[in-house]
Order: C-alpha cells, then sequence, then structure tokens
C-alpha cells in the first residue's frame, strides 16, 4: 500500500470545474509513487477521519504533456469542505486503470465519473462504505 504525505495546494481548479474537486499534493523528489493510473484508496485528515477516495497518480496527459509536474490528486467521495493547506495522508489501495490522454473536456468528465463510479462499487464490496 503505497502512502503519500504533504499539505494540499491549490491546483488548475480543473477537477472542480468538471464536478470532481480534488486535494492536490506534489510529492517530494525523493518520495516513492506508484506508476501513472487511477487508483481506489483514502484520504486520513489530521483528526483521523478517513475518506475513501478515487486517487489519480501522474503528469495530467490532458493538459499537459510527459514532461508535466508529477501530481497526486484525490477526490473525496461524498466530501464537501475545504482542503487548502491540510496536511494528508493518501493511501492508495487498489489500481483502477493507466492514465489516459482524453480528446475532450466531455471525454474526461465521463472516464473520471467511470472512475469515481468503480472506486465506490469497489469500497461498498469491501464494506467501507455503505451501498
Amino acid at each position: 500500500m503505497p502512502i503519500v504525505e504533504g499539505v494540499v495546494v491549490e491546483g488548475d481548479h480543473r477537477g472542480r470545474e468538471l464536478g470532481f474537486p480534488t486535494a492536490n499534493l506534489m510529492p517530494r523528489e525523493d518520495e516513492v509513487c506508484p506508476e501513472d493510473g487511477v487508483y481506489a484508496g483514502h484520504v486520513i485528515r489530521a483528526d483521523g477521519t478517513r475518506h475513501v477516495s478515487a486517487i489519480s497518480v501522474g503528469r495530467r496527459p490532458t493538459y499537459y504533456d510527459e514532461e508535466g509536474r508529477l501530481v497526486v490528486e484525490a477526490h473525496l467521495l461524498d466530501f464537501d469542505g475545504d482542503l487548502y493547506g491540510e496536511r494528508l495522508i493518501v493511501q492508495i489501495d487498489e489500481f483502477i486503470r493507466p492514465q489516459l490522454r482524453c480528446n475532450s473536456v466531455a471525454e474526461l468528465r465521463q472516464r473520471i465519473a467511470d472512475d469515481v463510479a468503480a472506486v465506490r462499487a469497489s469500497r461498498v464490496a469491501r464494506g467501507d462504505i455503505p451501498g
């Protein structure tokens, strides 16, 4: 189970614009991250609360080339709040799919919706969240 820890930084606000706001962490150069992809996992807040999350690890290929900065973006399911400046632990549990470049914003929005649905189904099956 890879873990990424850091402070939530402001991003490009694309996740929010797409309807899937994310907590963005910039991994340290020496931090070991899993391969670029989409994952199911948890975000653990400083107060110990755990939130099931759809997690993207990568360089945002729809918007940037492969030289883009590595970002860990976590969409906390069923969460509405401000996490900027908060220290989080992102626990990555299950690979969902590789990073893919989308040809349109509509395609990206649908792919993210599918990813969130896959994470939700996986976590319901595991008993992490109610069905």
